[in-house]
């Protein structure tokens, strides 16, 4: 087989090979999402390239921050349409005051998000994560007829789930009494 033709088998391969146990369990976490009462992590959609944001940045300037790129606000859209379609009950939407947040929800949801300083960015900001966490964990409440959507960062939702989520990705949450929750999975949106 020539490098051309192994390249194409290689990249052909893996979406041929999810297994029917990962696409039953995303099945079940959509049938969770309809059903409402999820709490939902969602990391911003993709961004220009770099990590963190550069020096000086200011929260109220946008132009000195790290931005979605024009593939993540397209990713933002197809995860809106894809909502939608799939029935989603949104009751509130939440953001970090960073811009790429916002900018995914409103791209998302298709209205302006409530801000809430709890899903800050923490990376490169370790002595804010207690303090963040703690209210993190007074919004991952039962209760609720909708599901809560916080769009936020990859760092925060680490520090409170354990889990890094790519961008884009969905983390959904199961609250139980108390502050506490489960993790019930992942999403991609495809």
């Amino acid at each position: 087989m020539d490098r051309r033709a192994l390249l194409r088998h290689l990249l052909w391969v893996p979406a041929l090979a999810v297994p029917a146990t990962a696409r039953a369990d995303e099945a079940a976490l959509w049938r969770l999402l309809q059903a409402g009462g999820q709490v939902v992590l969602m990391r911003h959609a993709a961004t220009t390239p770099g990590v963190g944001d550069p020096p000086g940045f200011a929260l109220g300037n946008c132009r000195t921050q790290r931005n979605l790129s024009d593939e993540g606000r397209q990713d933002a859209q197809r995860l809106g349409r894809l909502l939608r379609a799939r029935g989603i009950p949104v009751e509130r939407v939440l953001a970090s005051p960073w811009c790429r947040c916002v900018e995914t929800a409103r791209l998302v949801f298709g209205r302006d998000p409530e801000i809430e300083p709890a899903l800050g960015n923490l990376f490169g900001r370790p002595a804010q994560e207690a303090g963040q966490v703690a209210q993190l964990r007074r919004l991952v409440r039962p209760g609720q007829a909708g599901n809560l959507f916080m769009v936020t960062h990859g760092s925060t939702t680490l520090a409170l789930t354990g889990v890094s989520p790519a961008q884009g990705e969905m983390v959904v949450l199961s609250p139980q009494a108390a502050g506490d929750f489960q993790v019930a999975g992942r999403l991609a949106a495809r």
